[in-house]
């Protein structure tokens, strides 16, 4: 099984995303990391990422997900998925990769980036996040105000790990 842990920057993909391939004993994947500079290099300058410019990294996202698959291989990935479109690039095989939704406030997300200085993608495009983002229907949400362990072990019950 690969799990995608999405949801808008500031939501905890990484924190939860790790925590739960600990858990599941496999491993983690930042989508951060599969990034190409240029990507990088708009999201720090403030431009919020076109549909083109998703077009690689999320085929190199399938690709790691392909990967592992043809390997009967678990992982988890921390990755956005803000829209269906992207999220149907992903979803290789719908019995074996599965989306959790990490949802949260605006406020309570913007509160967060604000205190995490180190990360390229700033406050100020949280409002893009929230604008592009097509909310999963059919898929396990989970709120960000429980804490991170909380999360991950309602994410192991609802998976049946």
């Amino acid at each position: 099984m690969f799990v995608v842990v999405m949801g808008v920057s500031g939501s905890g993909k990484t924190t939860v995303g790790r925590l739960l391939a600990e858990r599941m004993g496999c491993a983690f994947y930042d989508g951060d990391d599969y990034h190409p500079p240029a990507n990088r290099e708009k999201m720090a300058a403030g431009i919020p990422l076109t549909d083109a410019d998703r077009t690689g990294w999320l085929a190199a996202l399938a690709e790691l997900i392909r990967a592992a698959l043809n390997k009967d291989s678990s992982g988890v990935l921390a990755c956005s998925a803000l829209k269906e479109k992207y999220r149907a690039v992903l979803r290789l095989d719908p019995e074996r990769v599965r989306f959790v939704f990490l949802r949260g406030s605006y406020d309570l997300i913007l509160v967060r980036m604000q205190a995490r200085g180190d990360h390229y993608m700033k406050p100020g495009m949280l409002q893009s996040q929230f604008e592009a983002l097509e909310e999963p229907a059919g898929t396990l949400v989970e709120d960000i105000r429980q804490p991170p362990e909380a999360i991950v072990e309602d994410i192991l019950v609802h998976l049946g790990t």
